[in-house]
């Protein structure tokens, strides 16, 4: 799937802002209840999985009968999260990008989870996104450029143990050469002067977190 990007849509917190993040010619993946949202949206996911506990016994034959491909698994003597069992799936495509939608949600655990599954797509060299109504969430490893587009602020927060020779070019808040540790808050809550920026790094792993509010 060189050249596709693959949007999946998992079991946290959706609503309308989600449609419009799926584009005509995406490959749309159904984790657990994510696949429900999308059948009663008017979409048909290209592959659904998971162990679909989170529906009721009609809307798990809806799903199975919608989707182009079904696979579900038992929800007990399973290893990995439905989420994550969907982002290994994409990540075998070798797709140009993944998007993640309800990836996030009241169950901070699967919402950290699922933060962590954008630093195993950012180490294979896929280029990975965490949505939602308010935020854009990606992970660099090497100098990136972020565009503004609507959100009004922009976090950095180490991934890694430590990210070094960070240096900021377009921001309000300039860097230059710093080095983040896990545990420091310097990098919360910038803003992108320009349409765009430059973040240059040297070594880790950078949590970048574009926020509407």
């Amino acid at each position: 799937m060189n050249g596709k990007r693959i949007i999946i849509v998992t079991g946290g917190t959706l609503g309308d802002w989600a449609l419009g993040d799926i584009h005509e010619d995406d490959v749309l993946v159904g984790s657990d209840r994510g696949a429900l949202y999308l059948i009663q949206h008017g979409y048909t996911p290209h592959i659904s999985l998971g162990d679909f506990d989170s529906v009721t016994a009609e809307e798990l034959s809806l799903i199975r009968s919608s989707s182009l491909t079904f696979i579900d698994c038992d929800p007990v003597f399973k290893d990995l999260t439905d989420t994550e069992m969907a982002f290994n799936w994409a990540l075998a495509q070798q797709p140009d990008h993944i998007v993640l939608l309800g990836a996030l949600g009241t169950r901070f655990d699967h919402s950290l989870a699922n933060v962590h599954l954008l630093r195993k797509g950012t180490e294979q060299g896929v280029s990975c996104s965490i949505v939602d109504a308010n935020n854009q969430i990606i992970v660099i490893n090497q100098s990136t450029r972020i565009l503004r587009g609507s959100y009004t602020h922009i976090s950095l927060l180490p991934l890694s143990l430590e990210v070094t020779g960070i240096t900021l070019h377009g921001f309000q808040y300039p860097l230059h050469q710093a080095t983040l540790q896990i545990g420091q808050s310097l990098g919360i809550s910038n803003v992108l002067m320009e349409s765009e920026g430059l973040i240059e790094l040297q070594t880790g792993l950078l949590l970048v977190i574009q926020s509407k509010d």
